[in-house]
């Protein structure tokens, strides 16, 4: 659910934006809204699990989660809407290091490559299932439906991890106030500064306060986050000390070009299946289900290569294969393309997936001490979810950057500068068919550049021990008692 619902609104856009008379940039908030109020709080949900314990965080998030999304649903405009997101993820953010924590923490090192291949292949297929089954959904039942349908899933859900997910030990931890409210002021600063540039012209925002002025300033909070976890001598927010270890270090880069790239591609793509191609909702999602497939099926494959290979092959492949894929895909991208040629580049895009989500995990937390696991997979997760908010932010802005340049009217087709999109998701006129095709292939080259980065980061992972982790001290190690718990 957590990982559908960082996609499944950019299929919806068109709908929602008629059905509450919104423009493209407020929905795009609707995404960012929830994106960001679920990578903030994730350091210290982390340490929460690691406290409290990791079943009774993922509970309470679950069901914050559950009754935001019926909140959603029930919603009458896209303010509310907004508001509404930021409470889902937050009960995303409580939930979330728990999955890895309780992984990390059940299973030795040298058998967590298996474990982590199905969580890997349940995260590849969720962020493509919702297109998908947003797609069916605003064309079956009406948009509001992409919420509701977490309703029943969430009750399951709760019912299940109440039964099923063990009582693990509870390890005593301070918290950081001043880092949380450092790191939230900062990610705020940044990305309300990227995503509304281009509505501002990237100039003045309000009398003294412009966009840049906020961009820099968010950069110099986080910064001073950063100063702050060195100097605090107490329990900072961010153990420096799990960066020591290289493969933590760099695959918290890899991962967060994964994150920016999977949340950036789907807007251009979905709004140039729908308003070029005139597929429904449906019928654009239906074009992601080559790479579903495909990830699904290799994903667990992959995971048990993951304990017996070298990390960089594995992973290398997949950040090779998706910018690869997505370069493919901007040049296929056309008015008159045939679908099978779009469909291609797309099955490549499964073959990425299937090589990034395990491998990646299970080397980032191969070397975690126990007592930490819940620190290291909330940064894991945060950093992800920091190129998740970036990738949203960034491919708004250069998206109606690119339709200024493009476009006869500068932009305002559709109601790319500020007036609602009308006529839902029907086909653009012809002559603005080749001009937004070009805006939205050129904006999809932002996250294969991005990526480019992960990929020089995870060739140069090094080769884990032979049992894949440093021994565990004594303090680290969970009591024989706790495990059978």
């Amino acid at each position: 659910m957590i990982l559908v619902d960082s996609t499944i609104v950019s299929v919806a856009m068109p709908a929602i934006m008629e059905g509450l008379d919104a423009d493209v940039n407020a929905v795009v908030w609707v995404t960012s809204a929830y994106l960001l109020a679920y990578a903030v709080p994730l350091l210290v949900t982390g340490r929460l699990g690691d406290r409290f314990g990791p079943k009774n965080l993922y509970l309470g998030g679950l069901a914050l989660f559950t009754l935001a999304s019926l909140w959603c649903g029930l919603t009458g405009s896209i303010e509310q809407l907004i508001t509404a997101r930021v409470f889902q993820g937050l009960g995303a953010a409580l939930m979330t290091p728990q999955t890895m924590a309780v992984i990390t923490r059940t299973f030795p090192a040298d058998q967590r490559g298996r474990a982590m291949s199905l969580w890997g292949a349940v995260a590849g297929i969720a962020t493509l299932v919702g297109p998908i089954l947003g797609g069916t959904l605003v064309d079956t039942l009406g948009w509001e439906w992409i919420f509701f349908i977490n309703v029943p899933v969430g009750i399951v859900g709760f019912v299940l991890a109440a039964r099923l997910v063990p009582v693990l030990e509870t390890h005593p931890h301070r918290f950081d106030l001043l880092g949380v409210v450092l790191s939230g002021v900062g990610m705020f600063l940044l990305v309300f500064g990227i995503q509304e540039g281009q509505t501002y012209d990237w100039g003045t925002i309000n009398g003294p306060i412009s966009v840049w002025g906020l961009i820099i300033a968010g950069v110099v909070v986080l910064a001073g986050f950063l100063y702050w976890q060195a100097r605090n001598t107490g329990e900072p927010l961010i153990p420096l000390s799990l960066f020591r270890d290289r493969n933590f270090s760099l695959a918290n880069v890899a991962i967060t070009t994964v994150g920016f790239s999977i949340t950036a591609m789907a807007f251009p793509l979905m709004l140039w299946a729908q308003l070029v191609r005139g597929y429904s909702p449906t019928q654009s999602a239906l074009l992601l289900v080559p790479m579903a497939l495909i990830s699904g099926g290799l994903a667990p494959w992959v995971g048990t290569l993951t304990d017996r290979l070298h990390p960089r092959r594995l992973t290398g492949i997949g950040l090779a294969a998706f910018p690869a894929s997505l370069l493919w895909l901007s040049l296929v991208a056309n008015p008159d393309t045939p679908v099978w040629q779009v469909l291609l580049p797309i099955a490549l895009l499964g073959v990425a997936n299937a090589f990034m989500w395990a491998p990646l995990g299970t080397t980032a937390t191969r070397n975690l001490p126990m007592h930490q696991a819940g620190a290291g997979a909330g940064i894991y997760n945060t950093t992800r979810q920091i190129g998740a908010v970036l990738g949203s932010a960034s491919i708004s802005a250069l998206m109606e950057n690119r339709l200024a340049a493009q476009l006869p009217s500068g932009g305002d087709a559709g109601g790319f500068s500020g007036e609602p999109m009308a006529g839902g998701s029907e086909r653009l006129p012809d002559f603005l068919q080749g001009p937004f095709s070009d805006a939205m292939s050129q904006s999809m080259l932002l996250p294969a550049a991005v990526l480019l980065i992960g990929l020089a980061a995870v060739l140069c992972f090094t080769a884990p021990s032979p049992r894949g982790a440093r021994p565990a001290a004594p303090q680290d190690r969970e009591p024989a008692a706790a495990q059978r718990k």
